[in-house]
């Protein structure tokens, strides 16, 4: 519940309040959003590109990559402290009120259908005892899944502060079975085997296309790092979102890494590959047994859940600060006397039931939703840090506090090249998918103009729009034609 001084500036102002966040629970969010549904199926998703020397260097790219934009999110709380939602924020003092909004709308859809995938597994989970669940795609699984998100839309509206709670609680239970998993191969690991990985099975290319098949499941597990910049707004000390932001990240990088790595020496590497999702629980079993596959199974319920809660509040979260820089529809920025976002939670889950049903429809559902979520993150994690190099360049800009250093210009720049790679790396297919998401979403945009009874679009924005409806269309067609699928 709101603290008395909240109370007191919801009556001074007409604000509702804002409940603050502390160190140890933004910290927890970070982590919260990062383990969750990824890390359970590393195993399978790098057995099917690549050996034990791609994955090495794959996560050696990914961590330095994340870690320069951990340090990315880690300057900009601290030199544009005026900013709240992160990510959004940052695209818009960067780049303008349309890319901001892109930014706003990308992130969010990146984190529905980010949703989606945890429910997918889920039932997919269970499903390795209830057939009728399938591989999380049949209409049972569908049903039960959508029963699921509606469930903690209840939950969360109840309030922040409670959901905060629940998940900071459920964060320390999930992590616990992935680092048992990890101790547990490292008894049961041959390196015969993991010497015959080594170099990938035959089916896995060059060492280059071992490494770039991976990138995408790399920017997935890591989604999450700029958790405690999107709520920064809720916290006790603004230092706090920076020090959450690289605290959250080094706790799990080497956990991540370590289940990938640990599994290549349990199994062949073209076993692994054709596990049931999740992985993890598959290789667990093969080590130990039954036993191991039930373990694994409980673990992803509990982490999956936990990281659902986190990323809907998340994405409430963008939409709704969105909306009070009158970049959304003026509904979205509605909360309750809880400083719960509803209508900006209502939208999240409604589009998330929407790509549950789509998924029926995919021919590997968790897969194409994985990637698909990680391409959209890419655009708005792009222009974070090309602001930061913005800022670099020109530290006298409005609203910048502090000077600017040789080191924030390194760190930006990398960020930034790491990140145009991911694009690269996601392919063409991706790309256009994202774009067929992008170029509608306009409507929201045109809305808030005209609530305000502002121009439209001025004549950069008209060329931004020009460019994302284009990839649309190209995109429309290539699925019509067959080029490209779901």
């Amino acid at each position: 519940m709101p603290n008395a001084d909240a109370r007191t500036d919801t009556a001074a102002t007409g604000s509702p309040p804002t409940a603050k966040l502390t160190l140890v629970t933004l910290t927890a969010m970070v982590v919260g959003s990062m383990v969750g549904a990824g890390v359970f199926s590393l195993p399978r998703r790098f057995a099917q590109e690549t050996g034990v020397a791609g994955a090495l260097i794959a996560w050696a790219i990914a961590g330095f990559g994340m870690l320069m934009l951990a340090f990315v999110f880690q300057t900009l709380a601290v030199r544009r402290p005026d900013l709240d939602a992160g990510v959004y924020a940052y695209a818009k003092a960067g780049f303008g009120e349309y890319l901001g909004f892109f930014s706003a709308f990308g992130y969010w859809a990146s984190a529905c259908v980010g949703n989606v995938t945890y429910w997918v597994l889920i039932m997919s989970t269970i499903g390795a005892i209830a057939p009728a669940l399938g591989e999380g795609d049949t209409a049972l699984a569908i049903v039960l899944s959508s029963a699921g998100l509606w469930a903690f839309f209840l939950l969360i509206r109840r309030g922040v502060k409670e959901a905060a709670a629940i998940n900071r609680i459920v964060t320390v239970a999930k992590v616990v079975p992935i680092i048992v998993f990890v101790i547990i191969a490292l008894f049961y690991f041959e390196p015969s085997v993991f010497a015959d990985n080594f170099g990938g099975a035959d089916y896995a290319g060059s060492l280059f296309n071992q490494v770039r098949g991976t990138m995408l499941a790399t920017v997935f597990v890591f989604l999450g790092v700029e958790g405690a910049s999107v709520y920064s707004r809720h916290a006790k000390r603004r230092e706090d979102v920076g020090r959450a932001t690289v605290l959250g990240f080094l706790s799990v990088f080497s956990v991540f890494a370590s289940v990938t790595i640990v599994s290549y020496g349990i199994m062949p590497m073209s076993e692994i590959a054709e596990l049931r999702q999740p992985s993890m629980a598959g290789v667990l079993e093969a080590a130990v047994g039954t036993w191991g596959q039930v373990f694994v199974s409980v673990g992803l319920i509990v982490s999956v859940l936990g990281a659902y809660l986190a990323w809907t509040l998340m994405a409430a979260e963008v939409l709704f600060v969105a909306a009070k820089d009158k970049d959304m529809p003026r509904f979205l920025g509605r909360s309750s006397g809880d400083d719960v976002p509803v209508p900006a939670l209502l939208m999240t889950t409604a589009l998330s039931q929407v790509v549950l049903v789509v998924t029926a429809f995919s021919d590997d559902a968790f897969n194409f939703a994985l990637d698909l979520t990680s391409s959209l993150s890419l655009i708005p994690f792009l222009l974070a840090a090309a602001f930061a190099v913005k800022i670099a360049l020109r530290p006298r800009q409005e609203g910048v506090t502090g000077t600017s250093t040789r080191r924030e210009l390194v760190v930006g720049v990398l960020a930034t090249v790491y990140t145009a790679f991911l694009l690269y790396a996601a392919g063409l297919k991706f790309v256009l998918v994202s774009f067929i998401i992008y170029a509608p979403a306009t409507y929201l945009f045109v809305k808030a103009r005209r609530e305000q009874g502002r121009q439209l679009f001025s004549p950069r924005e008209l060329v931004i729009l020009a460019v994302s409806v284009a990839g649309a269309v190209l995109g429309i067609v290539a699925l019509a034609a067959g080029w490209i699928s779901l």
